[in-house]
């Protein structure tokens, strides 16, 4: 049976038995005019008044994107956003962009996430989370950590966030008041937001808000400042806008969370010994940090002991910046790693993705089909394959001829799971 993979920008056909269970988004159509979609949405929103009711031609206004590791399609809602703000001057209007602990977007990546006209008149701010001349301290949270936010966004009169809502490997759900926290907050909270004891805590998984202690976070964060309007979207497989929620940030994104849990999250009667999985191909698998997620997805359903194989094409490395790879090179097996992180005197950003990788290859091999160096593997302590066929012949000597396959094609963008 021929399947493809969502891998880079081009996609991945392999070839698995028939027997196999592939596990697909629901295949959402796009509306004919997603546009149209959006304004009526703005002008209908969830526990707001209307956008543009709202906001006065003097308000200092901040729009507050997810970065280029997001595939939202901010190309399209910003330059909405601004057709139904064209009461407010352009020099009135601030684009944020939310990278959390990522790095800067050049110029040439702000035109592929906006579009040329939106970088030519709008001012762009990348969010810095280490400059805390950047950042305003609005108190403490009950976790006992200082809340910083970017002081732009504070300063504001008028907040809009932005984002997409997908299931989420330890927040639940994207989206919401993730926009904020982490998007746009300082290093301490962050740090704090995805210290071990939460990143490890068992209600912090995919397709959890309630009891999920970062959900909760999130939102208290976000009463420290809260976002005037969210406007968020749900994506089909091809990254199209198929459903839109916007108003009152907790309202309008548990509407949009309970529309993706139908959509977006699929039951599966039990556990299979090898589960193929991408990380829905790029931007989300532009290197291995991300990729992270496709594996996590996969081991909601892989047995214990299981294989997992990971096709993400890692265009950017590990990558090279961030702490992620330097984590990983401080230990030798993922046992160690998460002893290391579990020490209440160990913190280092980029922790969290490096605790997720090790509690993954905890319960199951993990191979990677990518661009990666040999190296980088090593590093991160997975098996590399170059062809995943050859790699499914050689486990029937471990799990035999009848070994039970899943794949995920679209990775993250589908979460199954099995109640057990």
């Amino acid at each position: 049976m021929e399947v493809s993979l969502a891998y880079g920008n081009h996609g991945l056909t392999i070839n698995v038995p028939e027997h196999s269970r592939v596990v697909e988004p629901h295949h959402l159509k796009a509306p004919e005019d997603d546009h149209g979609l959006v304004l009526q949405v703005l002008r209908h929103p969830i526990g707001t008044k209307p956008l543009k009711e709202m906001v006065k031609p003097t308000d200092k206004v901040v729009i507050v994107i997810s970065d280029i590791t997001r595939p939202t399609p901010n190309h399209k809602l910003v330059p909405w956003l601004l057709e139904e703000l064209s009461h407010v001057p352009i020099e009135n209007v601030t684009v944020l962009n939310g990278l959390g602990t990522h790095r800067d977007q050049t110029r040439e990546e702000f035109i592929q996430m906006l579009g040329e006209t939106v970088v030519n008149t709008v001012r762009l701010v990348n969010h810095h989370c280490h400059e805390k001349s950047e950042l305003t301290n609005l108190g403490k949270s009950s976790i006992g950590c200082d809340v910083y936010l970017n002081k732009e966004y504070v300063e504001a009169d008028f907040k809009i966030v932005t984002g997409f809502i997908e299931p989420h490997f330890f927040a639940g759900f994207s989206g919401g008041p993730k926009g904020i926290m982490p998007g746009i907050a300082g290093i301490e909270t962050i740090l704090t937001f995805h210290n071990a004891k939460m990143i490890g805590h068992p209600m912090a998984t995919w397709g959890k808000l309630e009891s999920n202690p970062l959900q909760e976070m999130a939102r208290e964060v976000n009463s420290f400042c809260k976002p005037d309007f969210l406007l968020n979207v749900a994506l089909n497989g091809e990254k199209e806008i198929v459903n839109v929620f916007a108003g009152e940030l907790t309202e309008a994104h548990a509407a949009g969370c309970t529309y993706v849990k139908e959509q977006a999250m699929a039951r599966c009667d039990k556990r299979y010994d090898v589960v193929i999985t991408s990380n829905a191909g790029y931007p989300l698998d532009q290197n291995l940090y991300q990729a992270v997620k496709g594996m996590d997805a996969a081991r909601m359903i892989v047995k214990e002991g299981g294989t997992i194989i990971c096709a993400a094409e890692c265009s950017e490395g590990m990558p090279e910046h961030g702490n992620f790879k330097e984590i990983l090179k401080m230990r030798s097996t993922p046992k160690e790693l998460l002893e290391m992180i579990n020490e209440p005197s160990f913190q280092m950003f980029d922790q969290w993705e490096a605790q997720r990788l090790a509690m993954i290859q905890e319960w199951a091999d993990v191979y990677v089909y990518s661009t990666l160096p040999e190296e980088s593997t090593k590093i991160a302590k997975l098996k590399a394959t170059k062809n995943i066929e050859q790699t499914l012949n050689e486990l029937k000597n471990k799990y035999g001829n009848e070994m039970s396959i899943a794949v995920l094609p679209f990775g993250p963008f589908t979460i199954p799971y099995v109640e057990e």
